[in-house]
């Protein structure tokens, strides 16, 4: 905003101008006209005054909005994502600024342990002491998720028609327990829900007035036999330590169970998804102990279906942008799904090179063209109903 200083009575007093011209804006921003016609052009900020000769100029109200979409840039959003929330109708300026700090300071928080566990490891490696290979791993357990669990507000939010299939499987269940609830997504409305979440991360991004949420872990649900007319875990059990152990848990505490999972039995599954098939072999590692959809599904006596896909998914899961490619180039959109840690830095940045090359070559266009026109995809979601 240009400001015009004056001083009266020994303060300082401002005189606000009601329009910047897109160069005044460039400068006071720090962007490139050409990024302001970009934001222009695609919708997301428009200017929407007049100079005194006609031409176009940001008002105040302008000026917000950018302000708000260059701090969510700033922060590794895409702008599919900024435009959805900086559109949404129920949040206003205040709102987006304490939700700009939160997201700030969750960053911050997650930079400072990072550093703080390497700090550890460098004292504990200067005194000759051997770091056992658990605590090496540790971040790449639970902790993982309250590493990256502050994009999860932002990109995993509730599919309504994945939603709608999770919700028929339940039945007529008036109690639900959420398995690996995360932040809360699919949890139905209309029913009498108890959360399990292990991830402190997690939890505290829960919404306010969203089901009661236990910190406890799958293997180890702390319910007596039959508490619940349901049990549902979604997208979760990758995480578990022993899978068997968490469904036969579930099985116990409720009478029915609903799991959604990913099949990894039918033979060439890695052909399914062209990101793991052209850029990232090593989800075949990440998965390489995952056991068998045929075995989760006797574990609880589970009938298996299909779960597709919609090519415009508004869940971030990993396979959600199978007809949006470029939504993988996002640092954003990766920290939201946990292969793209579990795989390593080299293979995510070496993946992600190969992607932005064949996407600006025009090779992937060529190489997908039979997904243009498809509204769906089976790329291996699973719902086991027991």
């Amino acid at each position: 905003m240009r400001l015009d200083p004056h001083v009266a009575s020994g303060c300082i007093v401002t005189a606000v101008e009601d329009h910047w011209t897109v160069g005044q804006v460039a400068g006071l921003a720090g962007v490139t006209v050409r990024t302001l016609h970009h934001y222009d052009q695609v919708g997301l900020v428009r200017p929407s005054a007049r100079t005194a000769t006609g031409y176009r100029a940001y008002s105040a109200g302008d000026m917000e909005r950018l302000r708000e979409v260059l701090a969510y840039r700033r922060l590794g959003f895409g702008l599919r994502e900024i435009a959805d929330l900086v559109d949404d109708p129920t949040t206003d300026a205040v709102a987006h600024l304490h939700r700009l700090r939160e997201l700030q300071l969750e960053r911050r928080d997650r930079a400072d342990a990072m550093v703080a566990a390497i700090d550890r490891e460098l004292g504990t490696r200067a005194r000759g002491l051997t770091v056992t290979p658990e605590k090496q791993l540790a971040l790449l357990g639970a902790q993982l998720y309250d590493a990256i669990g502050g994009a999860y507000t932002t990109t995993r939010r509730t599919e309504p028609r994945i939603a709608a299939q999770i919700w028929d499987a339940l039945g007529d269940a008036r109690s639900v327990l959420n398995v690996g609830a995360g932040t809360g997504s699919y949890e139905p409305a209309d029913r009498d829900v108890t959360a399990v979440e292990p991830s402190a991360v997690m939890r505290g991004q829960r919404p306010v007035g969203s089901a009661p949420c236990v910190d406890a872990t799958a293997e180890q649900l702390p319910f007596e036999d039959q508490s619940f007319d349901a049990a549902m875990a979604v997208s979760t059990v990758h995480r578990w330590g022993d899978v068997a152990a968490g469904l036969r848990e579930m099985r116990r505490v409720a009478r029915r169970v609903v799991v959604l999972t990913f099949d990894t039995d039918e033979p060439g599954w890695m052909d399914r998804f062209w990101l793991t098939r052209d850029y990232l072999p090593e989800f075949a590692d990440v998965l390489a102990t995952f056991p068998s959809l045929a075995g989760m599904a006797d574990t609880i006596g589970a009938r298996v279906e299909p779960v597709p896909v919609p090519w415009d998914c508004a869940d971030g899961l990993f396979e959600a942008y199978w007809r949006r490619p470029e939504a993988y180039l996002e640092d954003h959109v990766r920290r939201a799904a946990s292969v793209w840690t579990r795989v390593g830095p080299q293979a995510e940045q070496r993946a992600v090179h190969s992607l932005a090359d064949d996407l600006a070559t025009g090779r992937w266009a060529a190489h997908n063209s039979d997904l243009a026109g498809r509204d769906t995809a089976d790329l291996g979601l699973r719902l086991l109903t027991a």
